[in-house]
């Protein structure tokens, strides 16, 4: 990793990274789930008791709505992101020291997913959330879809492989090599809202 050489000692203020939390109630989101667990035919006819199944289809849908809320919470984690970096932009376009790092006629420069990089040079907790697939997930969906969108293959398996790819399609858009910017000079927080 090659970081770019920002003149001077000083550590510069960036704006706070504001983190919004809202998710549907967990009552709602596990009904929709469990129309996808009927809808689906997910579980194979057994030969069990009528309320063994349902007991099962219960606990599919209960992990499909905890596998939505997550996707939610990645959704949302992205969203907050994308508002930050803008944000970043706007305060390295005015500070003279930082206003040619980001302009892709210097050599290196810093693309927009160097901001996402140096989030997790700096260990900010996410409480699980990965952030490199939170932005994929707000890349991939304006906003977020309701939990009717989806099927369960998604909700289970593909989400993360799709913000994944998103996530580096759009990360690699900036041309390479990348230049990083160094952790140490840079100072922000976190305000989960």
């Amino acid at each position: 990793m090659s970081y770019i050489r920002i003149p001077g000692e000083k550590t510069h203020e960036l704006p706070p990274l504001l983190v919004h939390f809202t998710t549907p109630p967990m009552r709602r989101v596990l009904k929709r789930a469990t129309v996808i667990v009927e809808s689906e035919d997910m579980l194979p006819p057994l030969e069990d008791a009528e309320d063994v199944m349902e007991q099962r289809k219960l606990e599919l849908a209960l992990t499909l709505a905890e596998q939505y809320r997550a996707l939610l919470a990645h959704w949302q984690w992205g969203h907050s992101i994308l508002e930050w970096i803008r944000q970043c932009e706007i305060t390295f376009e005015s500070e003279a020291t930082l206003r040619h790092l980001l302009h892709p006629d210097v050599w290196p420069h810093a693309s927009r997913s160097s901001f996402v990089a140096l989030l997790i040079e700096k260990s900010v907790p996410t409480h699980g959330v990965a952030l490199d697939q939170a932005v994929g997930l707000r890349l991939t969906f304006r906003q977020p879809p309701p939990i009717d969108c989806f099927s369960n293959q998604f909700l289970f398996y593909l989400n993360s492989t799709l913000a994944g790819t998103a996530y580096n399609t759009w990360a690699e858009m900036g041309g390479s090599p990348r230049a990083l910017l160094p952790p140490e000079r840079f100072h922000f927080d976190v305000v989960e809202m």
